[in-house]
């Protein structure tokens, strides 16, 4: 049997030595690297994270979309809420001490819990996650059967007890209040506003934490859009939101974090600048947007309107297109595969949707409303059977695909024709302009009536100077520079407009 050389059996066990010195070296590099980051750990409920954080079947806590909200990286979230849980069990089960063991100097710990408190502490299987009401030292004592005895305090005793050892490790806490549940009364939604929401926000002042009113921000924001919009965000009961409601309550946990004004916690925020995506017609893009024959949209001239270090924009808009093709066409889908967490949305669309449903020329027409009708046509375009929706439901499944990514859907009415009668401008406050508004409202999106801002500065400078100056005498939809420029103004002062805009914030002052 041949020998093999003792150096190259040395140079194998060298080699050997060397990849797993090197792999050591990679692998403790890369656990340096997480080590680096901060955590946010999240501990509270199913509201905070559904079972797995998988959905369940329609239902998702707002933890699991927390981590698109902060730089990845230096923010790493550890979601470790778990559904049916209260302050209590969250204890009683061993959960926080295994959190408490991972926080390290510098992190920070947001808790939310409230919705499984109410019953009354016993043995029982209504009662054993149940606390005693208030923000009292008041404990009370039951014996389990394996004759082990458990001291049960009050909810504001437990969030103190995470708040006090959480800061022992050096971390920073922030109390959240619980979400709202889905539960309106003569319009306006049910709020913690006298338990649950003013023993957290008492715990947090009491111990020294961040509080993030969440239950307010989220119910203040559910009474804007009225009970038929929140019905969509709660597919399955009153308690657990969807995908849309979960990013929806995550984008506003952020807001309340940004609201406690720590420069640390500001600073792991994204350093991505939001983008403000503009889509619609050829009123807000004519053609490729670089003036071919003298014509432009008003959405070339708005980008010098916004702070350029602040926010981008992305004009996105196609001339000839509907709200309804801007969607058969694959347009939208394009763009929504682009939005993220923080971002705009502003829609401008109705010059092409009067168009006929099943014409031979483009087929890009909708049904004339706000409603719900729909009409099965053939389509002569793409040689299919297609269902034609109305003006008003293309808009709020745009508005609705816009808020399930977590940005702000805004929804403008139609920029006027040069069209007059009698030394004014017509007017779509009777159709296209009140559906564009009745769509907005309904689904919850910010609505500026730029029709109407328009209009009136119209017929303020008159038939002669607009049509002079905004249009050229051979087109009565689409402006020429001047035009163009004038309504991206109208825009501005529509944003501007509206004080509960969170687009104002990126505008030049």
């Amino acid at each position: 049997m041949e020998k093999k050389p003792v150096y190259k059996i040395h140079q194998l066990i060298l080699t050997i030595f060397t990849l797993i010195l090197l792999s050591g070296f990679v692998i403790q590099k890369t656990t340096s690297e997480e080590t680096e980051k901060i955590s946010v750990f999240l501990i509270g409920d199913s509201t905070v994270r559904n079972q797995s954080g998988t959905g369940g079947p329609g239902q998702w806590g707002w933890g699991t979309f927390l981590q698109d909200f902060f730089d990845s990286a230096k923010v790493k979230v550890h979601n470790h809420a778990m559904a049916g849980r209260s302050t209590r069990t969250f204890v009683k089960e061993g959960r926080w001490e295994k959190v408490l063991a991972s926080i390290k100097p510098g992190d920070y710990v947001i808790m939310q819990f409230g919705h499984n408190e109410g019953s009354s502490p016993d043995t029982t299987k209504a009662g054993y996650r149940g606390v005693l009401r208030g923000m009292s030292d008041e404990t009370k004592e039951f014996a389990w059967s394996d004759g082990t005895v458990e001291t049960v305090h009050t909810y504001g005793w437990y969030l103190m007890k995470f708040i006090k050892e959480a800061k022992e490790k050096g971390g920073y806490p922030i109390v959240a209040s619980m979400i709202p549940r889905n539960k309106f009364q003569d319009g306006s939604l049910e709020r913690a506003n006298m338990d649950f929401g003013l023993w957290a926000k008492e715990a947090a002042r009491r111990s020294g934490a961040g509080f993030v009113d969440l239950n307010n921000i989220v119910a203040d924001q559910y009474d804007k859009w009225g009970q038929e919009v929140v019905k969509g965000l709660f597919e399955k009961d009153h308690t657990h939101t969807n995908e849309a409601g979960a990013r929806i309550n995550a984008w506003s946990v952020v807001q309340g974090l940004k609201s406690l004004e720590d420069e640390k916690l500001l600073a792991l925020l994204p350093g991505k600048k939001p983008t403000l995506y503009l889509i619609g017609d050829s009123t807000v893009k004519n053609g490729q947007g670089d003036g071919a024959g003298g014509l432009w949209g008003w959405g070339d001239f708005i980008s010098p309107y916004f702070y350029k270090e602040k926010i981008k924009v992305e004009n996105h808009a196609l001339g000839g297109t509907s709200s309804r093709t801007f969607q058969t066409y694959g347009l939208w889908d394009k763009v929504l595969d682009k939005i993220e967490p923080g971002d705009f949305v502003i829609m401008q669309f109705g010059h092409n949707d009067s168009s006929p449903l099943d014409d031979e020329s483009r087929a890009r027409g909708t049904i004339r409303s706000a409603g719900l009708e729909a009409q099965h046509i053939y389509n002569p375009i793409t040689k299919k059977q297609e269902t034609v929706y109305s003006y008003g439901q293309y808009l709020r499944n745009m508005i609705l695909d816009t808020k399930a990514k977590g940005a702000i859907p805004i929804v403008c009415s139609l920029v006027p024709r040069n069209s007059w009668k009698e030394d004014k401008v017509n007017r779509a406050s009777e159709d296209y302009g009140l559906w564009a508004k009745e769509a907005a409202e309904k689904a919850g999106a910010v609505f500026i009536d730029l029709n109407a801002i328009l209009s009136d500065a119209y017929d303020s400078k008159g038939e002669a100077f607009v049509r002079e100056h905004f249009f050229n005498t051979k087109d009565h939809t689409h402006t020429i520079e001047e035009g163009a420029k004038f309504n991206a103004e109208a825009v501005v002062k529509g944003i501007s407009m509206n004080e509960n805009n969170p687009l104002n914030a990126y505008l030049k002052k």
